[in-house]
């Protein structure tokens, strides 16, 4: 997409070029435009001027219009998020497409500033975009491999392919400290619990989404990690001291700033050492502006984390939340529930003297600054040969295996059970529960690694119980246990004493003369103390295809487990005494052939 500014004898432009034509569109654009570049709206369908009938509803329903081409227009927004609930994500074509589409539209509106097109693509446990893009390991996965290298390699290849589908935002990475076992918000999306290694798998992953083209949103600031409230459903209050928060919460932020990272997220949480007021993070001058921009010196965008969340709603209404998010700082508002209000209630204060145009004259200038940095002023649109030669390819999906073979974290092993192999423990049940899988997944978790272990030599049998497996599912589970298999291999899912799955563990390994019982922890590694009658454990730290197979490889000697925990796994009740500590991890030889025959 051309412009008007000046090109060095080279012909590239300078920062100084970009800075300067920026500064010049702002003096060009009349108020409702630059009030359009505050947001970054949700659309519902896979195409811009032609969605599905259902998602034509959905618009005219959430954002008075039919379509995202009716949307860019009317709102001239800053940018666009992808959503696979919104249907944005049918396969990788059809998304470069309608990147391309609204770009087009953009570019056609007044005042032809490009959309900063975005998605929440964090990998694990957290991915939009699906197979057949490559699927990667999340961050605590991660954070187990305890590689800067393979951290910063994931970015890069998932920059590589968001930028290939015309994506060149990504709020990841997370750079929240998780010191809370019970946070069910953050969790297995954070590096883990020590604030300097998660600093330095924070960097990593900035570098590499950095090297592919893409901007990386450092969130949930001022730090997620502490807190047993789900920032989705309610607002969270963390009560760190000043001190506690500059020690736990502050180095990621800090090494992420020092990178000189683009764009910062906030959070939807009330710090009361941060902001006595008690507002949210995101409507808080003294933590935004405060902290953020003057104390910690921030000079790039600030992004909120979505306002369709219920942590930002408890206190003011929609409206509100958006003139008070850019008092705060913010530049970008993030898929606001009610775009029609929010836009509007902007437009208002700025006419009444609450806002001035100055104010949102910085955010813009910012917001444009961005873009100039990304390149979308000299080519907005992405080619579906690039689609087909980047996106999911066979090197981005190899490289996603070596990586992930080397997060598989064994906490338990006795009597050196592990690792199996098809002459001893030839015939595996794999059991257990069966979350949804995050987006493009092949299957059920039990499917997903019964299958790979049957590829490796095994004869393996999937039966799903469930995350709440009933009576007669323990005892069909019990049945099949006993008709033969020599191991059974249970995925579970963020047990509690008591619970359904907790019973389905123990009577397996209450059954006499029963097989012996190996558990795969699918999401948080805090599962392996409540069940102490399983032979070995291992901690996959999610659910998706890439990480399975890792541990089904694991499990049959092709790898050596080399996985370190990243977070402290103390005793279920006594939260003070640490069972397996940060950095813990057995391990044993792999096979030099495919596995010893009987």
């Amino acid at each position: 997409m051309p412009h008007d500014s000046q090109v060095t004898p080279s012909g590239q432009d300078t920062p100084d070029d970009h800075d300067a034509h920026a500064r010049d569109l702002l003096s060009r654009m009349m108020l409702e435009e630059k009030v359009g570049q505050l947001f970054v709206l949700h659309v519902y369908g896979h195409h811009a001027s032609a969605p599905d009938r259902a998602d034509i509803e959905l618009n005219e329903r959430e954002l008075g219009v039919r379509t995202a081409a009716e949307a860019v227009a009317k709102y001239r927004p800053g940018g666009l998020i992808y959503f696979g609930w919104a249907h944005n994500t049918r396969d990788p074509r059809q998304l470069a497409t309608l990147s391309n589409d609204v770009q087009r539209v953009a570019h056609d509106t007044s005042p032809g500033v490009p959309l900063l097109l975005s998605v929440d693509q964090e990998h694990g446990v957290v991915a939009r975009i699906g197979a057949p893009a490559t699927l990667l390991p999340g961050a605590m996965a991660l954070g187990a491999g305890g590689a800067a290298d393979d951290v910063r390699e994931a970015a890069r290849i998932a920059g590589a392919e968001l930028r290939a589908l015309g994506i060149r935002q990504n709020y990841a990475p997370s750079a929240d400290v998780n010191v809370n076992p019970a946070n069910p918000v953050i969790g297995v999306r954070s590096f883990g619990a020590g604030p300097d290694a998660v600093a330095t798998s924070v960097t990593a992953q900035i570098e590499g989404y950095r090297d592919a083209g893409v901007a990386p949103a450092v969130k949930h600031f001022p730090g997620h990690g502490d807190t047993e409230t789900d920032s989705h459903s309610a607002l969270p209050h963390i009560h760190h001291t000043r001190e506690q928060w500059e020690e736990l919460d502050a180095p990621p932020f800090r090494a992420a700033l020092a990178t000189g990272v683009d764009v910062v997220m906030t959070a939807h949480i009330v710090v009361p050492a941060l902001d006595p007021a008690l507002d949210p993070a995101t409507l808080s001058y003294p933590v935004v502006t405060g902290i953020l921009r003057e104390q910690l010196g921030h000079r790039g965008v600030v992004v909120t984390d979505s306002l369709s969340m219920q942590g930002v709603r408890t206190k003011y209404g929609d409206d509100r939340v958006a003139v008070l998010a850019i008092k705060a700082g913010v530049d970008q508002l993030l898929h606001p529930p009610q775009p029609e209000l929010a836009y509007n209630a902007v437009l208002q204060a700025v006419r009444d003297g609450e806002l001035t145009e100055a104010r949102i004259d910085e955010s813009v200038l910012r917001i444009l600054r961005l873009k100039h940095k990304l390149g979308l002023f000299e080519q907005a649109y992405t080619t579906l040969e690039t689609v087909d030669a980047t996106v999911g390819s066979a090197a981005h999906l190899a490289a996603a295996d070596r990586i992930a073979e080397r997060t598989t974290t064994l906490l338990r092993n006795e009597d050196g059970l592990l690792p199996l192999s098809p002459g001893t423990h030839g015939r595996l049940l794999v059991l257990g529960a069966d979350p949804v899988s995050p987006s493009g997944t092949t299957g059920p978790p039990t499917t997903v690694l019964a299958t790979a272990l049957t590829e490796l030599g095994f004869t393996a049998t999937a039966l799903s119980t469930g995350t709440e497996p009933s009576p007669e599912a323990v005892d069909k589970a019990l049945a099949e246990a006993a008709s033969g298999h020599d191991a059974v291999i249970v995925t579970t899912y963020d047990v509690t004493d008591g619970d359904r799955q907790h019973a389905l563990v123990t009577a397996l390994t209450a059954a006499p003369e029963g097989p012996p019982v190996i558990t795969v922890s699918v999401r948080t590694p805090h599962d392996v103390p409540r069940l102490p009658g399983v032979r070995a454990a291992l901690a996959a730290y999610s659910w998706t295809d890439v990480e399975l197979r890792a541990a089904a490889r694991v499990l049959a000697g092709r790898v050596r487990p080399v996985g370190r925990l990243p977070v402290p796994v103390p005793r279920p009740d006594d939260p003070g005494q640490v069972l397996y500590p940060i950095g813990y991890g057995l391990s044993y030889e792999p096979y030099a052939t495919p596995g010893p025959q009987a």
